[in-house]
């Protein structure tokens, strides 16, 4: 309801600014439009609160009627056109370098600040502004190849996306069958894990006792889902997907579960990628499921490892003594959608990808000396620990396709999730169990030298 009426009252703000500024009409479909670059200039040089308001909405509009080709045009102007002022950042460095002080050095910095980041302020003024600017950021991945000099206006967005999404103005939610059926349809569209076919499936996902469905809101944003996690309680650490999504599982009571099973976990809106917030709603979950349910002990994921498929292609090129040509050969008739023939065959394959997996987590680094796979970065990022290993855990086309049906545990383990996140943080430390550190081949094994697996 408040929200509400903070739009309603937006909103009025800009019907009166058109009143007070007669170029500030709604801009027409068709027809002669203003120049969007001097309609940004006249709202950096205006003072007045409604015709800003008025101005930043008449922007957006425009914006948002623009074709592709204009919309590219005018973020190359914000880069080239709506940047720092170069002669006042000198005259600000020479007065901090004549006279040292806090009040200089915030000079320096107001004059180093873009033009653009304070127009993008403002324009978030107009009524549904955080929404729409979120948008626009989307259109600069879209010429972002193209166009590398993009960096900088996303680095803007980035910088103020940060600030306007802290985990302070977040608001969790349950969703459940009673939400709103425009909600109900995004969390079908936006789910990017295990797909959601119709409504009976989300259904499935939602209604039972032993089913959740977390999201994060913004309060500029209530209708559209940032982040969501779904949540299974069950009896114990599952290491397969199917029995989870199974259409005649039986559910059980939620006072029967000791285990909260986080399985897919989605971002929603392409324009904040890159700003983080999914491990506040993991650990803001798991938090809210203690008090709700005292019964719970464990809390784990069932993840994907999107890039495993990817990296284990690479390395028959590399001969690892660990592979051999009938694990080759064992791959490609997965690969290809030819299934394992027998149990002696997936046996030791399981035994082939556990080995694997244990130097894919463990020991494949990415520059910034972390592990290479997103899903790892993110859930040790925030402190869990990577519990077990599950060949063969999600074997749909989907799940052979990016890791060879290769699923792992991540435990939210509530004693050391500070102290795992640090040592991640700080020094790359991967915080993982004795039976994963125990998978790895001794060939791999050789290779730990100085780069630390912690149990």
């Amino acid at each position: 309801m408040r929200e509400t009426f903070f739009a309603d009252l937006l909103s009025q703000i800009a019907d009166r600014g058109r009143a007070l500024f007669p170029g500030s009409r709604r801009v027409p479909l068709l027809g002669h439009q203003p120049d969007i670059r001097d309609l940004c200039h006249a709202l950096l040089s205006r003072r007045g609160e409604a015709s800003g308001v008025a101005l930043a909405d008449q922007i957006l509009n425009i914006w948002s009627q623009s074709d592709s080709e204009h919309k590219r045009r005018f973020l190359l102007d914000l880069v080239t056109d709506f940047g720092p002022s170069i002669p006042q950042f000198e005259i600000a460095v020479a007065a901090w370098k004549e006279q040292p002080s806090e009040i200089a050095l915030r000079a320096v910095h107001a004059a180093a600040e873009p033009r653009r980041q304070e127009l993008i302020r403002r324009l978030n003024l107009a009524p549904g502004g955080t929404r729409r600017l979120v948008s626009m950021r989307d259109e600069i991945f879209a010429h972002h190849k193209a166009h590398p000099e993009l960096d900088v206006l996303d680095a803007d967005f980035v910088h103020l996306f940060s600030s306007w999404f802290n985990r302070g103005f977040l608001v969790l939610r349950r969703i459940d069958w009673s939400t709103s059926a425009n909600i109900l349809e995004k969390i079908i569209r936006y789910e990017a894990v295990h797909a959601i076919d119709d409504w009976t499936e989300l259904r499935r996902r939602i209604e039972p006792e032993d089913r959740r469905l977390f999201a994060f809101f913004h309060p500029q944003m209530t209708d559209e889902p940032l982040i969501f996690v779904e949540v299974a309680l069950t009896r114990d650490m599952p290491d397969s997907i199917a029995p989870l999504l199974a259409p005649d599982r039986q559910a059980i009571s939620a006072a029967e579960a000791d285990t909260a099973v986080f399985y897919s976990i989605s971002n929603c809106q392409d324009g904040l990628r890159g700003v983080s917030f999914g491990n506040f709603l993991i650990k803001q979950v798991v938090e809210d499921l203690r008090r709700e349910l005292p019964n719970l002990r464990t809390f784990v994921t069932l993840s994907p490892a999107p890039g495993f498929a990817k990296w284990l292609d690479r390395q028959p090129s590399a001969t690892p003594a660990w592979l051999t040509p009938a694990d080759t050969d064992a791959l490609k008739s997965l690969r290809e959608g030819g299934g394992i023939h027998n149990d002696q065959e997936r046996a030791r394959l399981a035994t082939t990808l556990d080995g694997a997996a244990a130097q894919y987590f463990l020991l494949e680094k990415n520059d910034h000396q972390k592990p290479i796979d997103p899903v790892a970065r993110f859930h040790l990022g925030n402190g869990a620990r990577l519990e077990r290993l599950n060949p063969f855990g999600d074997t749909s086309a989907n799940g052979i396709r990016q890791s060879y049906g290769l699923m792992v545990n991540y435990l939210y383990d509530l004693k050391s999730i500070e102290e795992n996140h640090e040592a991640f943080a700080e020094a790359g430390d991967v915080a993982a169990s004795s039976t994963v550190r125990g998978k790895l081949r001794p060939a791999a094994a050789e290779r730990k030298d100085n780069k630390k697996v912690v149990a």
